[in-house]
């Protein structure tokens, strides 16, 4: 349907149609799975981000330059910050982080959805307004 302007041209009329969805019940074994795929994703970026730091820091001599001021404050060149900073402790640190990351994340957020629905299940959910315009 087009309504015809004063100048003559037709302008399409523009339609909106809505809809209001209420959200009363989560599904927790899909809440479970999503969690966990997106907390495995949030480990691998984990993982790679404290890498990358290191060999960044690595390759900008940051270490070397650590090691050196120690030397001179201490006096004692046997301690180097990269015994307590080398490459395979970062990287097992940043795997458990990553892990403890993807257990906590996924078991707090299936408790949400069984705390969701027992709320929901006494309010009544929550209302979404859904509109399309055509």
């Amino acid at each position: 349907t087009a309504v015809v302007s004063p100048s003559g041209n037709p302008t399409p009329v523009r339609r909106t149609r809505r809809s209001r969805l209420t959200v009363e019940r989560v599904d927790p074994w899909t809440v479970l799975r999503v969690a966990f795929l997106l907390s495995l994703a949030a480990a691998v970026v984990t993982v790679v981000a404290g890498l990358l730091l290191w060999g960044l820091l690595a390759a900008g001599g940051v270490f070397d330059s650590v090691d050196e001021t120690l030397d001179v404050v201490i006096g004692d060149a046997s301690f180097t910050v990269t015994q307590y900073f080398g490459f395979g402790r970062v990287l097992s640190v940043s795997l458990l982080i990553g892990a403890i990351d993807v257990v906590l994340i996924t078991a707090l957020a299936t408790i949400g959805a069984f705390l969701y629905n027992v709320v929901a299940s006494l309010v009544g959910g929550i209302e979404v307004s859904v509109s399309e315009d055509f």
